[in-house]
């Protein structure tokens, strides 16, 4: 048994080596999964192409792939024989962990690529991040992002009437740690299906880190069923239809369809739709919104990759919207949100009101092994119909407007006081052209850009700013 223990806590260890350079490259996108764009290959699907993954995850003596496994092997069992003789602790397993000696080995081959979006996932995680929810799930009802260049966690918004609402969680809080375990670098997905979400009514401890006061908070957040829908609408003074879509899933398409639908029914005379936090999600949904709101013949989006064809959607659904349309965003906007405004703006179809969207113009597939884990693979980069790739660029406001300070540590924006809400109200009503020169004149001074502090979390308690030695 202690020979198995140290085996593990040896790969393991190899594995964490990767990890340290890799905290500053993870996703900056929502809990929302990116965009699917292969859609999961199974092994019958390889086989068919002639790849042969008849014995996938066994053992190989010679090279694959540029790989001597043979020399790799050996030189990792020697390795093992010198932690095991001479390594001076012994670290207990982690609790709770999923991962078996041959997991961490994978994954650190997929850590290796230097790719953010690229991971291993093994039989229980790939289980649990594909488990269907039909707009339900057993958590606490928030929508966090994490920074690609920091690895911080950051809460994006927080559901209405949920256990997060009630422990007193707020837009803008940093999440430090779950249970005693650090959040930051860690990977963002597994974060979440596997600590923090979990059986109805088991609580999970978590300490948030609020920049505005400078505090700590810890609260234990109550799981629970909590609904997320991903479409809510409504109709504005003026005729105007709002449509807030906070993710793209299976079902957003037919529900954004739906409330379209409904507002044309009341007589609507513009659209707002509204991406800001929504960090994406099922590619195809965003394809299928721009299609229902675009006229025939529109480019939505081309995808160019590596082993997968070049591909062109277009609309051809015969149905569009032809009223003013807005579309709002901002710097959680990403993925398949940019699928969207890309497609509308390019096509002269909407304005686009707001800030900066993210940038992240690549998408991922999902490539099933005979095992029951998974590989996540970013396989091309996408393009908006002028042909641009917004990757670490991100998509520009026709009419840009920062939401104010006061506002983005609420739970919820009072749409009356949302001035970037106003300002998308204001274009369809007074035209953009209008609305950029009052905002124009409206800023006298235009504050220079000044190079941020690095962010790092304060001490907590008890603890001091003397430096730590290298582990």
């Amino acid at each position: 048994m202690e020979e198995r223990e140290g085996k593990n806590k040896f790969w393991k260890g190899i594995v964490i080596g990767a990890l340290v350079t890799a905290f500053f490259g993870l996703i900056a996108v929502t809990a929302a999964t990116g965009i699917w764009l292969m859609g999961r290959m199974t092994a019958n699907q390889l086989g068919a192409s002639g790849q042969d993954v008849s014995d996938a995850g066994a053992e190989d003596s010679g090279e694959k792939d540029g790989l001597n496994i043979s020399e790799i092997g050996s030189k990792l069992t020697y390795m093992e024989t010198l932690v095991n003789q001479y390594f001076l602790f012994d670290e207990e397993e982690e609790e709770g962990s999923s991962y078996s000696t041959e997991d961490w080995i994978y994954s650190g081959y997929m850590y290796s690529l230097n790719d953010p979006y690229s991971s291993y996932y093994n039989a229980e995680e790939y289980a649990s991040l594909t488990e269907e929810t039909e707009g339900e799930y057993c958590g606490i009802g928030v929508q966090v992002s994490q920074n690609v260049y920091t690895g911080l966690i950051t809460v994006v918004k927080v559901f209405k009437g949920s256990p997060a609402e009630e422990a007193g969680i707020l837009p803008g809080d940093y999440l430090y740690k779950v249970e005693d375990m650090e959040a930051t670098g860690e990977d963002l997905s597994i974060l979440v299906s596997d600590h923090i979400k979990g059986e109805e009514g088991t609580t999970v401890h978590l300490t948030m880190y609020r920049e505005t006061t400078g505090e700590y908070v810890e609260m234990d957040v109550e799981r629970r069923m909590v609904e997320n829908p991903t479409v809510e609408y409504e109709m504005l003074s003026d005729g105007i239809g709002y449509i807030l879509l906070s993710s793209f899933e299976e079902v957003s398409s037919n529900q954004f369809i739906t409330a379209v639908d409904a507002l044309e029914e009341q007589g609507m005379k513009g659209l707002i739709v509204d991406l800001r936090n929504n960090g994406g999600g099922v590619t195809q949904a965003a394809e299928d919104i721009a299609d229902y709101l675009l006229p025939d013949d529109a480019t939505i989006v081309s995808f160019k990759g590596k082993g997968v064809p070049e591909s062109i959607y277009y609309s051809d659904d015969g149905h569009s919207v032809d009223v003013p349309i807005v579309v709002l965003v901002n710097g959680q906007s990403a993925s398949s949100s940019e699928v969207l405004t890309g497609a509308l703006k390019d096509n002269d179809w909407a304005v686009v009101v707001g800030e900066n969207t993210f940038g992240k113009g690549i998408a991922q597939g999902i490539f099933e092994l005979p095992d029951g884990s998974a590989l996540k693979l970013t396989t091309s980069y996408y393009y908006t119909p002028s042909g641009e790739c917004i990757h670490e660029v991100g998509i520009a406001p026709d009419v840009e407007v920062t939401l104010d300070e006061e506002l983005r540590s609420l739970v919820e924006v009072p749409k009356e006081e949302d001035n970037q809400l106003r300002a998308a109200m204001d274009v369809i009503l007074e035209g953009e052209d209008a609305v950029r020169e009052r905002l124009e004149a409206e800023t006298e001074e235009t504050d220079e850009s000044t190079e941020e502090d690095v962010f790092s979390f304060p001490p907590e308690d008890g603890e001091t700013n003397q430096e730590a030695p290298e582990e």
